[in-house]
C-alpha cells in the first residue's frame, strides 16, 4: 500500500527506507491509523528521521493524496455506478434512508432503476456539493458520495478521509528547515551536526589505559594495546565574514552563533571582518575600526587551518583583489559560503571569478554539508 508514495519520497531526496516503510505498513494493518491525518502524522514519524527533509515531506504528501482524493469526474461515477448495487445487497435499509424511500418501495427497485436513481440525482446537481445529507458530493452525511462522515456510504472517489492533512502540508511550515532554505538561527542544531564532522581523523597516538586494561581482559590476558587521538589533533578553524552591507545582514548574526557554539569541536577560532572584499587586511572588531589584522599574519597560520569566508562575493569587478589568491594558494583547506542561491551565481560576474579561485557552496544546510565534506578531504 502506497509504493508510490514511497518512490517519490526517495524521488525528492527523502531518505526513506524499506524497513521503516514496512514499519508504517504494520501500523496500517493493526489499525492505528484511521484517517489522513493520521496517516500525516504517523508517516512522518516512521519515515522522516530528520526535519530538515519535513519540508520535502510536506511537498510529497500533498501532490500525492490530492491526486488519490480528487473528486470523481462524471464518466467516473457511471462507472461507479455500478458499486452501488453491492452495497444495496449488504444493507438495503441503510441504502433506503439514505435516499430518502420507504423500505418497501426501495425494495422494489431493480438493478436498473437504482442506477438511474442515482445518475438521475448527479443531472439534477448543477454544482459541485460540500457536505449535506442529500446531493452526490464529497465530505458530508449523504449516503452517495466520498470523503464524508456517513460511516455506511457508498465511497464515490478514491479515498475517504478528511482533507485537513493536505491543507497543513500545504502550509509548508518546514520551508524553512529544507537543506536547500537560507541559514537561519532556527537551523544551527541542524548546521552544528554539520560542523561536528570537522574533526580530523589524525593518527591514533594516545594510549588509553582504561580500555587497554580491558580489551587485555576481553582478550583473556593477551595485551591489547588501545590508542586515542589526541585532543591536540583538534581543528583550527578561521572565519570571515563580510559584514559591509546590508545584503549580508541577514546572515552575519547566525554564522556567528553557528561557530560559537561549535567552537568546542575546534582547538582554536579565530572569526575576522571584511567588507566586499578581502584586501591587504582583515579585522577582529565587527566594526572594522580598531583591530586589524594584516593579511601577513592571517597566512602566518598553520597549512592545517580551515578557512571558512562567508560572503555574497557581489561587488564590483574592480574592487577583487589578488588577496584571495593567496589565500587559496596558503590555505588549501578553503571555502566560501555564499548566501546568494546558487540559480544566481551566474547573474554576477564577480561571483563566477570568486569560484575559479576558491570553492564555492551555498549557505545553506546541504551547502555547509558539502562544504565540510570538501574542507576534510587529505590534501
Amino acid at each position: 500500500m502506497f509504493n508510490q508514495f514511497f518512490y517519490e519520497l526517495k524521488a525528492k531526496g527523502v531518505p526513506v527506507n524499506p524497513k521503516s516503510f514496512l514499519l508504517l505498513q504494520k501500523a496500517l494493518s493493526l489499525g492505528a491509523i484511521r484517517s489522513l491525518d493520521d496517516l500525516y502524522t504517523c508517516a512522518r514519524a516512521i519515515l522522516v528521521k530528520s526535519e530538515k527533509h519535513f519540508d520535502a515531506y510536506d511537498e510529497v504528501f500533498a501532490d500525492y493524496f490530492e491526486r488519490e482524493t480528487a473528486p470523481p469526474d462524471r464518466a467516473e461515477l457511471a462507472d461507479l455506478a455500478e458499486d452501488m448495487i453491492e452495497e444495496w445487497l449488504k444493507d438495503p435499509a441503510d441504502v433506503a434512508a439514505a435516499l430518502h424511500f420507504e423500505m418497501p418501495a426501495a425494495d422494489r427497485l431493480s438493478r436498473d432503476e437504482l442506477i438511474k436513481l442515482f445518475m438521475k440525482r448527479l443531472q439534477e446537481q448543477d454544482e459541485r456539493h460540500d457536505g449535506g445529507d442529500y446531493w452526490i458530493g464529497t465530505k458530508g452525511a449523504s449516503f452517495l458520495g466520498s470523503l464524508g462522515a456517513n460511516p455506511g456510504a457508498l465511497r464515490v472517489g478514491k479515498s475517504s478521509g478528511r482533507r485537513t492533512s493536505i491543507a497543513s502540508a500545504r502550509e509548508r511550515r518546514y520551508k524553512s528547515y529544507s537543506v536547500d532554505a537560507p541559514l537561519t538561527l532556527s537551523q544551527v542544531g541542524e548546521a552544528l551536526k554539520r560542523l561536528r564532522r570537522m574533526i580530523p581523523a589524525g593518527p591514533r597516538d594516545a594510549l588509553n589505559i582504561e580500555k587497554t586494561i580491558y580489551e587485555t581482559m576481553r582478550s583473556g590476558g593477551e595485551i591489547e594495546i588501545v590508542y586515542d587521538r589526541r585532543l591536540l589533533d583538534r581543528l583550527k578553524v578561521a572565519l570571515l565574514i563580510d559584514n559591509g552591507g546590508t545584503s549580508m545582514d541577514a546572515y552575519v548574526n547566525t554564522v556567528q552563533v553557528l561557530f560559537s557554539y561549535a567552537h568546542a569541536q575546534f582547538k582554536e577560532l579565530n572569526t575576522y571582518y571584511f567588507h566586499n572584499c578581502i584586501y591587504g587586511e582583515v579585522w577582529e572588531d565587527a566594526e572594522r575600526t580598531h583591530k586589524p589584522v594584516s593579511l601577513a599574519e592571517l597566512i602566518g597560520k598553520a597549512p592545517q587551518t580551515r578557512l571558512f569566508i562567508v560572503g555574497d562575493a557581489s561587488m564590483a569587478v574592480g574592487e577583487l583583489d589578488a588577496s584571495l589568491s593567496i589565500l587559496a594558494r596558503t590555505f588549501p583547506h578553503a571555502a566560501w559560503l555564499n548566501p546568494v542561491p546558487r540559480d544566481f551565481w551566474f547573474m554576477t560576474e564577480t561571483i563566477e571569478r570568486v569560484r575559479e579561485i576558491l570553492p564555492m557552496f551555498e549557505l545553506t544546510l546541504d551547502g555547509l554539508d558539502r562544504a565540510v565534506k570538501h574542507l576534510m578531504m587529505k590534501r
